[in-house]
């Protein structure tokens, strides 16, 4: 209900600042970008979703989605069975009420669990793997060109619920998010973040803490 009341307002104000005939035209195209969403979402199996035009999903059998899921334009959503000679059994798990905005790139070859009411901004990254290992025991040699390097998954990426996850911010596993965070944009998350914090930086650091008794988002003190 609220989503139909928040598009009635949108669609008034359009009318309210255009001439008769450029408030026409975009309702038609608002209209035929809606039904084409629609239609997309519908073609790779997500019933109650809207996947925006230009987007590529991939390995639709390893990726479950929740219901009211919106993903923009553009996006690049791929459970990575196999590759080359590797065979993988990768899992995405998107949770109901998440939203992305254009461009979100998503790839597994081990686990991505993304949890309810999610808002994601433009240009995110979400990864569990690697062309190559650059840590532990097996490394890969610089003179192999990164493409013939194996893909390596060192453990799964976890993000909670009501997680808002800023513009051109990159995930990489493992990786566990906690319930209620923002992630500033532009940021790098390579290690946990727990629950309730802001977070930014390269690589993302914990900045603020939800304080629940004044209500307000805390400094953190850097040690």
């Amino acid at each position: 209900m609220a989503s139909v009341t928040r598009r009635l307002s949108q669609i008034k104000n359009v009318v309210a600042q255009e001439r008769p005939r450029v408030a026409f035209f975009r309702f038609i195209g608002w209209i035929t970008y809606i039904i084409e969403g629609k239609v997309s979402a519908y073609c790779v199996g997500w019933g109650k979703a809207y996947l925006g035009r230009g987007s590529r999903v991939i390995g639709t059998r390893y990726i479950t989605v929740g219901e009211r899921l919106s993903v923009g334009r553009y996006a690049w959503i791929e459970a990575v069975a196999e590759c080359g000679v590797e065979i993988f059994q990768p899992m995405i798990s998107l949770g109901e009420g998440f939203n992305a905005s254009e461009r979100l790139h998503i790839s597994a070859i081990n686990r991505i669990e993304i949890r309810d009411n999610c808002l994601f901004g433009s240009g995110v990254y979400v990864s569990d793997h690697n062309h190559g290992s650059y840590k532990g025991e097996k490394h890969s040699h610089p003179n192999q060109p990164p493409v013939m390097r194996e893909l390596v998954s060192h453990g799964a990426v976890i993000i909670g619920s009501n997680v808002w996850i800023g513009d051109n911010v990159t995930i990489v596993g493992p990786v566990i998010i906690g319930d209620g965070v923002v992630v500033a944009a532009n940021a790098v998350v390579t290690k946990d973040i727990p629950s309730n914090v802001i977070a930014g930086g390269v690589p993302a650091r914990p900045l603020k803490q939800f304080n629940f008794v004044t209500n307000k988002w805390d400094e953190i003190r850097q040690i």
